[in-house]
């Protein structure tokens, strides 16, 4: 059965975005060889992304590159929203709630990972006591402000586990 994963690079102060979302700051720090990502691309079977981030900045627009993985990834794409496009795409599902989203991307995921891509699915998946894993990229930049990694004013604490034989930041959610 497929498994929640939040993944994300961050800057060094815990910021997934620049103030407004703005993700070009990320476009210098993709350069390079990354193992572990071009692994995980392998194992991603759906996308679970909020809508802030499937219709906000890419650090590779207009550009080959320009998509989820560097534009690598070509699969299903469920966006978690209230108010879907008049006009969707094809190739994405846009889902009201969480719990629909949740099954339907982990349905098309197969044995392979649900990748979450945004923060604030994560933290409601995380809430919901959905999220099974957690794998962060660490860019060498202190950004200052921006939307955090994760913001949870009031939130529980969460332990996590490192995954044995796993790079130094992919860790299980401890339930």
């Amino acid at each position: 059965m497929a498994k929640l994963l939040y993944s994300a690079t961050a800057s060094l102060d815990g910021y997934i975005a620049g103030p407004g979302g703005d993700m070009s700051w990320l476009t210098e720090h993709l350069a390079g060889d990354n193992p572990t990502a071009d692994r995980l691309l392998a194992d991603v079977g759906a996308i679970l992304a909020g809508n802030r981030t499937f219709g906000g900045d890419d650090p590779n627009r207009g550009t080959e590159s320009e998509g989820a993985f560097g534009g690598q990834y070509h699969g299903p794409v469920f966006v978690l929203t209230h108010r879907p496009p008049d006009e969707p795409s094809a190739d994405v599902t846009f889902v009201g709630d969480l719990d629909s989203a949740v099954a339907q991307a982990k349905e098309a995921a197969g044995e392979k990972y649900v990748n979450i891509l945004g923060a604030d699915v994560a933290k409601q998946c995380l809430r919901a006591g959905l999220l099974d894993e957690i794998l962060i990229f660490f860019a060498p930049v202190l950004l200052g402000d921006g939307v955090r990694m994760f913001d949870d004013p009031g939130g529980e604490q969460v332990r996590l586990a490192p995954i044995p034989g796993e790079t130094a930041h992919w860790y299980s959610v401890v339930r």
